[in-house]
């Protein structure tokens, strides 16, 4: 897909799930809390089982990091899914050799697993969806660079229920940039749910 047709679709799909949403609650959470954390879901993309994920203390939540699940949900009862946080690809290189980060700047690539836990087919632009955070608390979106990390995610989903779709979102950010965190809502990033993964 051209980035002029994976933009205009990005673009799209957002518009239309913020008129969607212009009348529906504004409450939001973050959620931190894998769903299990024996091992990565199988068909992971290679990754190595995760380890149990630390705690900061006796009683402390367990804090989702690469290679968990998280179960998140959207705006209806049938647009909930499974989000795995596969692998962070830190630098990442450009897959067009016109096509580079600003100067002072450098990609990274993040890849997702969404399982669809739904009772209906789940519909997605995972790109509009996440966003990465650094060590200082900067929030960035991403970028419509396509990187030799792996295939991106198409501009849209459309997810059978339990069936998955697999693919990288990549972002642009500062050469200096520390990732800490990285985050993915459902439903182009306008669900009010939240799953966050902590990085470094």
């Amino acid at each position: 897909m051209s980035v002029r047709l994976r933009t205009a679709t990005l673009v799209l799909g957002a518009a239309l799930l913020a008129t969607a949403t212009a009348c529906g609650p504004t409450d939001s959470t973050v959620s931190t809390t894998p769903k299990s954390s024996a091992a990565a879901p199988a068909g992971s993309g290679g990754s190595a089982p995760a380890a149990a994920p630390e705690s900061k203390g006796a009683g402390a939540p367990a804090v989702a990091k690469v290679s968990d699940t998280i179960s998140l949900k959207g705006f209806e009862k049938k647009d909930t899914a499974d989000v795995t946080l596969v692998k962070v690809v830190d630098p990442a290189e450009s897959a067009n050799e016109f096509l580079q980060p600003e100067e002072g700047k450098r990609y990274v690539s993040v890849q997702f697993r969404i399982k669809a836990t739904g009772s209906a087919a789940y519909t997605d632009t995972p790109a509009v969806g996440a966003k990465l955070i650094d060590a200082q608390g900067q929030s960035f979106d991403s970028t419509f660079a396509e990187t030799k990390a792996g295939p991106e995610f198409p501009g849209a989903v459309n997810i059978a229920p339990g069936e998955s779709s697999l693919g990288f979102v990549t972002f642009e950010i500062p050469a200096d940039a520390k990732v800490d965190k990285v985050q993915y809502a459902l439903n182009s990033g306008f669900a009010e749910q939240s799953g966050q993964w902590k990085v470094s």
